[in-house]
């Protein structure tokens, strides 16, 4: 690994234990209080107004929380695809159906629990036919710059989304304060088109 390589994985993980550090501060009635207000954020905007097809994923913890807006997706009528992990870390998709749809999978040995669509398996490509596809991430920045957890299942999702020529709109839901400067960046991240947060949505050119 190059220097400059090495300076930006540095600086990535250090974003990222900060801004975990933050969520862990969170009460339940915060999140729950966000979840609502980005909820409603989120429903405002154009893309998701005029979308068919919405690939999402279910929160876990102190993330902002998306169930109330999945569940305000398919009550417009919009078909929603949750994300399924793969042993690779690349992404399955299944239709979400309301939370009776949804298991709890443990990973990595039971460290890592999510909830998962539990019906048919689409495939990784399922993707591809999504008109907005929400991104979970930690923080991004005045570019559109997206930092995640650092797994690179969503890396894969993006690279799959370029290789077949798709171009949903990439929106990421975040808490306000995770809206920062810069994140570092390497050759393969790509920017988003938007963000939300409970208290607004910004884009990105």
């Amino acid at each position: 690994m190059r220097q400059n390589e090495r300076a930006n994985d540095y600086a990535k993980r250090a974003l990222r234990q900060e801004i975990l550090l933050a969520r862990g501060r969170l009460t339940a009635g915060d999140v729950w209080e966000c979840a609502t207000a980005l909820a409603d954020r989120a429903l405002g905007l154009p893309e998701l107004a005029h979308a068919r097809t919405v690939a999402a994923y279910v929160s876990v913890g102190s993330e902002p929380g998306t169930l109330a807006l999945l569940d305000a997706l398919r009550a417009r009528g919009v078909r929603v695809l949750l994300p399924a992990l793969l042993p690779d870390n690349d992404l399955d998709w299944g239709a979400y159906t309301g939370e009776e749809s949804l298991a709890h999978v443990r990973h990595g040995g039971g460290r890592l629990t999510l909830l998962e669509p539990s019906g048919e398996r689409l495939g990784p490509d399922a993707v591809t036919g999504a008109d907005v596809v929400l991104l979970p991430g930690l923080a991004v920045d005045a570019r559109g710059m997206r930092l995640g957890r650092g797994g690179g299942s969503y890396d894969r999702v993006l690279a799959r989304l370029e290789r077949t020529g798709a171009h949903p709109a990439l929106v990421v839901l975040l808490y306000g304060t995770e809206v920062v400067e810069r994140v570092p960046e390497e050759p393969h991240d790509h920017p988003v088109h938007a963000v939300v947060t409970p208290s607004g949505v910004r884009r990105f050119g």
